[in-house]
């Protein structure tokens, strides 16, 4: 089988790869790394010289592995996505981590075993909602730890 990509479709293709495997190795090191998704990576980025993508993407000799150039990850946009990324999953996270840790303060976790799925997401909501409510108006500002 063979697929033909335009030089557009393939510079996305190699942002998708390129963003897909660093959400997923990104927070791994060594051993912990999923290689199946790293040589995916530069199997994708072996074409970059066919496809005129030289400024993007670059060959170590040493290395033997393709690298993205910094005029890649900074100029086109990559980071753009990986903060956008970023930032909703920090709001998305504080927010039902908080949230979850105030209704079983609230209710406990026995109680809560005993709860419908419905009554779970019925109650716990008002928790979301507060947190919602309360980092849409003022960030993080409000946010302390107590001692």
């Amino acid at each position: 089988m063979e697929i033909k990509f335009t030089k557009e479709q393939y510079e996305n293709l190699v942002k998708l790869v390129y963003l897909g495997n660093w959400m997923i190795n990104a927070i791994r090191r060594g051993s912990d790394i999923i290689e199946k998704f790293e040589d995916l990576e530069q199997y994708i980025f072996s074409f970059y010289n066919e496809f005129g993508l030289e400024g993007c993407i670059e060959y170590d000799e040493e290395d033997k592995r393709f690298y993205p150039t910094g005029k890649f990850e900074m100029e086109s946009e990559i980071e753009e996505y990986r903060q956008e990324y970023d930032n909703e999953n920090f709001w998305g996270e504080l927010i039902s981590r908080l949230a979850r840790r105030d209704f079983i303060r609230k209710y406990g976790e026995d109680a809560i075993n005993k709860m419908t799925l419905e009554e779970i997401m019925e109650k716990e909501s008002y928790f979301i909602e507060k947190y919602e409510e309360e980092f849409e108006k003022y960030g993080i500002e409000r946010l302390e730890i107590k001692k």
